[in-house]
C-alpha cells in the first residue's frame, strides 16, 4: 500500500498543475456571514445560534490535543477547500481539531442547549469544556448533542477530533478519492455542514414524520419527543396554513395524527404548492411545512409502465447533479448557489435532478420542494478499492453477461467486510429518516453502477418498509437484479433500443458530452465521454438529443431519462455549466 508520504506528495504535485476556480458567490464571501439561515427548515424554532465562522483548527499526527493551533478555518468549508482559508488534505491516519469559545450568560432553568452537526466527513468526537459530549461516525448525516450539563455560566469551549479514512476503508464516501482524476473527486473531511446551537425546553419535539395520505385527503403526522414517559396525553396543537392564510387550527393528543387536507393543491414542478405547518407540544414549538403529491408506476392506456404523478402520467427530464463547487468541494458558498443551480437547470426545461451519491444540506432539499424540483436521492456508496475492470468494462462491454451477476457476490463488489455492509444499511435507514419529509424526493437510489453494491433485494425490502410512498430505482446503471420500479440504463456508447418490461424503463444517466471552456478549466486534463471542442457543435448535439431521439424513446417506453450532468467537476468538463458556473454551455433545450 503506498503510505501517507508518497500519497501527499502525489496528491501536492497534482494540485500544483490545476487552476483554483472561484464561483462569484465564493468571491463574495464574508467571514461573518457564511451560511446565515436556519439550517433545518422542516423543523424549525426561534431560538437559533449560529456557530458557522472562524475556528481555530490543527492538524496532527497523534491523539492528544495540539500544544498549539495552525491557525484558523472557515466553518463549515472542509480544510481541503479553498473557501476554508487552509487547502490542505488531511491523511488516513491525520487528527483534525476544531476549536471555538462560546459565551452563555445564564443556563436557563428548565431548558436544554443543544449543539447541532449538519454533517461531519467521517468520524467526529465532540468535547465541551474538555469533557466528552459526545461522538459520531458517518460523514453525511447529521447528529445532535444535548450539552447542557456540561456548560458552565461565561466562557466555554467547544472541542472537535475528526479522522477520515475517505477511500481507504469500507466506509460511504461517495466520489471522494484521495487520488483524485477523472469521474472521481477531490476528498474532503471534516466539518463541512452548517453547526448550530439552540434552547430547548426540558420536553421537546425531537422529529416531525409527515405522510402525504393523497388518495385519502389526508396528512399522517407522527410526533417523536426527546422523553416519550410523558405519554400520548399531552396536548399537541397544530396550525396549517396556505400562504399565510390559516385553513386549520386544533388541539389533540397523541404522537400519531391524522390531518384532514379537503380540496388541497397538488404539488407538481409546474405549480409546487406548500402548506405550512405549526406544532406545539407543551411548552415546545416548531415550524414546518408539507406537500400534497403521490408518485408511482403503473401502465398508461397503452399497457405500458410509466411513472405517474398526482394520477398522470409524468416523463421525468433529468440532470445528474454532483453538488461539488470548485471553491467549497461538498459545501456550496451560499443559498444563493444552490437556488442557481436548481432555477438554472429549471429554465434549460428541466424538471428533476438526480442528487448523484451525495445528501446535501436540507436547505437544498427545500429550495427543489418550494422552487419545483423532482429529486432523485442516491444513496452514498462504500465499500474497499473498486475493481473498475469489473465495475466499469465489463457491464460496458458485456452488458448481458454483467446482467447474470448476482450482487451476494461481496468480493467482486468490494464487499467482503460485513461491518462495513451493517454500516451501510444503517447510512440507507438514516438518510431516509432524514429526508423523508420533503416532498420533491419521489425515488430513492441504492446503489450506482456496482459501486459497493451488495444484497439489493434486500435493500429494497428495507426501503420499503420505512417508506411506501416513493419509488425506488434498485440499481442504477447495470448488475440488474430485476427489482425495484425500474430498469435503470446508463449508456454513453451505443444506440439505445427501448425494450418495455414489467418495471418502466429509465434511461438513469446518458450523453456526458464533453466541451472545454478557455479561462473556466480546473485543469489541461479533461475527462468525458464525447469531446466536443467548441460550444456550437455541442449545442447542436444536445438540441439533437432532446428534438430528435429523446420522443422516439418516449414513444418506444421511456419514463425518465437523466443527462450527464448539471456543471463540470474538475477534470469531468460534460457539464451544462463550467465548474466555476460562470458559462452556460447551452442555451436552450427542445421541450419534450
Amino acid at each position: 500500500m503506498i503510505n501517507d508520504y508518497f500519497k501527499m506528495f502525489l496528491i501536492k504535485s497534482k494540485k500544483a498543475s490545476t487552476n483554483q476556480l472561484y464561483t462569484k458567490w465564493g468571491e463574495e464571501l464574508k467571514e461573518d456571514k457564511v451560511l446565515t439561515e436556519y439550517p433545518r427548515p422542516q423543523l424549525k424554532r426561534d431560538s437559533y445560534i449560529p456557530l458557522n465562522g472562524l475556528w481555530n483548527y490543527a492538524i496532527t499526527k497523534e491523539r492528544k490535543l495540539p500544544n498549539h493551533y495552525d491557525g484558523r478555518i472557515l466553518v463549515p468549508f472542509s480544510p481541503e477547500s479553498a473557501l476554508s482559508g487552509v487547502e490542505r488534505q488531511v491523511m488516513p491516519k491525520d487528527y483534525l481539531w476544531y476549536e471555538r469559545r462560546i459565551r452563555v450568560k445564564e443556563i436557563k432553568a428548565n431548558s436544554r442547549l443543544l449543539l447541532h452537526f449538519g454533517a461531519v466527513d467521517q468520524y467526529a468526537r465532540v468535547f465541551v469544556n474538555r469533557k466528552k459530549a459526545g461522538s459520531h461516525m458517518g460523514g453525511y448525516l447529521p447528529f445532535s448533542l444535548d450539552i447542557t450539563d456540561l456548560l458552565v455560566k461565561g466562557k466555554n469551549e467547544i472541542l472537535v477530533m475528526v479522522r477520515d479514512s475517505s477511500d481507504t476503508s469500507y466506509h460511504s464516501r461517495g466520489k471522494q478519492k484521495l487520488l483524485r482524476g477523472g469521474m472521481f473527486y477531490t476528498a474532503q473531511s471534516g466539518i463541512w455542514q452548517s453547526v448550530w446551537m439552540e434552547w430547548v425546553p426540558d420536553y421537546y419535539i425531537e422529529n416531525l414524520r409527515i405522510t402525504p395520505l393523497y388518495e385519502e385527503s389526508m396528512v399522517q403526522l407522527e410526533i417523536t419527543m426527546n422523553n416519550q414517559k410523558e405519554g400520548p396525553e399531552v396536548p399537541v396543537w397544530i396550525q396549517v396554513t396556505e400562504q399565510e392564510r390559516l385553513i386549520l387550527s386544533n388541539e389533540d393528543s397523541g404522537n400519531k395524527l391524522l390531518i384532514p387536507m379537503p380540496d388541497f393543491i397538488p404539488w407538481s414542478p409546474e405549480n409546487p404548492h406548500l402548506y405550512g405547518l405549526t406544532v406545539g407540544v407543551g411548552e415546545d414549538r416548531v415550524e414546518s411545512y408539507f406537500a400534497m403529491r403521490k408518485v408511482e408506476v403503473k401502465k398508461d392506456e397503452k399497457g405500458i409502465p410509466r411513472i405517474f404523478l398526482n394520477g398522470k402520467v409524468y416523463f421525468h427530464n433529468g440532470v445528474l447533479d454532483q453538488g461539488y463547487w470548485p471553491d467549497g468541494l461538498y459545501t456550496a458558498p451560499s443559498d444563493e448557489a444552490m437556488i442557481y443551480d436548481i432555477l438554472t437547470m429549471k429554465k434549460l426545461g428541466f424538471n428533476m435532478l438526480r442528487k448523484h451519491i451525495k445528501v446535501e444540506p436540507l436547505r437544498w432539499y427545500y429550495h427543489c420542494d418550494r422552487l419545483g424540483m423532482l429529486v432523485w436521492q442516491d444513496m452514498v456508496n462504500g465499500g474497499t478499492s473498486y475493481n473498475m475492470l469489473f465495475l466499469g468494462y465489463l457491464p460496458n462491454f458485456f452488458p448481458r453477461v454483467a446482467e447474470r451477476i448476482k450482487d451476494n457476490w461481496y468480493p467482486f463488489f468490494s464487499r467482503r467486510n460485513e461491518k462495513g455492509r451493517q454500516e451501510w444499511k444503517e447510512d440507507l435507514s438514516g438518510t431516509i429518516e432524514h429526508l423523508y419529509n420533503s416532498p420533491s424526493i419521489v425515488v430513492w437510489v441504492p446503489f450506482n453502477e456496482g459501486w459497493g453494491q451488495f444484497d439489493s433485494e434486500e435493500a429494497v425490502r428495507l426501503i420499503k418498509t420505512m417508506d411506501s410512498t416513493r419509488l425506488i430505482d434498485q440499481a442504477s446503471g447495470w448488475f440488474d437484479q430485476k427489482g425495484g420500479d425500474f430498469k435503470s440504463i446508463h449508456n454513453y456508447f451505443r444506440k439505445l433500443h427501448i425494450v418495455t418490461e414489467k418495471r418502466a424503463v429509465v434511461l438513469s444517466e446518458f450523453a456526458g458530452f464533453a466541451c472545454p471552456a478557455t479561462g473556466h478549466m480546473f485543469s489541461k486534463n479533461i475527462y468525458g465521454y464525447k469531446i466536443y471542442r467548441k460550444r456550437e457543435d455541442l449545442e447542436k448535439a444536445v438540441f439533437k438529443l432532446y428534438k430528435e431521439e429523446m420522443p422516439a424513446l418516449i414513444e418506444m417506453g421511456l419514463s425518465a431519462a437523466v443527462f450527464t450532468q448539471l456543471s463540470d467537476v474538475e477534470e469531468e468538463i460534460n457539464g451544462l455549466m463550467t465548474y466555476d458556473r460562470k458559462v452556460l454551455k447551452v442555451k436552450k433545450i427542445p421541450k419534450l
